[in-house]
């Protein structure tokens, strides 16, 4: 059951990308070269799975690369495409439940979310980043109990766009930094999304919404 889940969500996500990314973006500057996670990312994107670069398969990891904020979107299946391939494809799709409406599932421990409507997929997944050690975000059922277009924290003295409360002063967020700088250990306890996820999980939620959080950060 579990894989028959994460399959549905790879082929879901790579017929969304096609939607979400203009087809002159997919060209630009995508000439073949196969990448240390070329079977891997294939295999995810439900490509040829054959370990060898095509321009089909560039113009594919390109637009998974664009839509997932990768840096560079060069459609190179290099270590850090494979990471959120690896990410997205084992995340504890069962773990999340459900109930008779919206629920935004975050896995911890593959620093993934996405959003179910009844049992269903609605949108995602898409990866995240979540608390460093010592402000770690909780695990556990909560609820949307605050929603801002645009605020600014007050502790931190940073801006917050399409905040959405759910315990305590942690919230989910559009991240104003890199979302993959591998300096970072972490977010002050917040849940930090894509430009793209905030706006679209802004729109799908509202006061009372729940939040099931679960497994823990690596």
């Amino acid at each position: 059951m579990i894989r028959r889940v994460a399959a549905l969500v790879a082929v879901v996500l790579a017929a969304g990308l096609a939607l979400l990314i203009p087809s002159s973006a997919q060209a630009a500057g995508c000439s073949p070269r196969t990448g240390p996670a070329q079977r891997q990312v294939e295999k995810y994107l439900h490509l040829k799975v054959d370990g060898k670069a095509s321009q089909a398969d560039c113009v594919a990891v390109q637009r998974f690369q664009q839509r997932m904020g990768i840096r560079p979107t060069a459609g190179y299946a290099g270590p850090l495409t494979g990471s959120i391939v690896t990410r997205l494809a084992n995340a504890s799709y069962s773990k999340c439940g459900a109930n008779g409406g919206i629920r935004v599932c975050v896995d911890l421990t593959h620093q993934v979310f996405w959003v179910k409507r009844n049992s269903s997929l609605a949108y995602g997944p898409a990866p995240i980043r979540t608390g460093r050690a010592g402000l770690a975000t909780p695990a556990g059922l909560f609820r949307i109990q605050d929603k801002k277009v645009s605020t600014v924290s007050t502790i931190f003295k940073v801006k917050l766009p399409y905040w959405e409360r759910f315990y305590a002063d942690m919230g989910f967020h559009q991240t104003t930094t890199y979302l993959y700088d591998g300096g970072s250990p972490g977010s002050h306890g917040c849940i930090n999304l894509l430009p793209i996820d905030a706006r679209t999980l802004f729109k799908y939620t509202k006061y009372g919404t729940p939040v099931k959080i679960f497994g823990k950060k690596p």
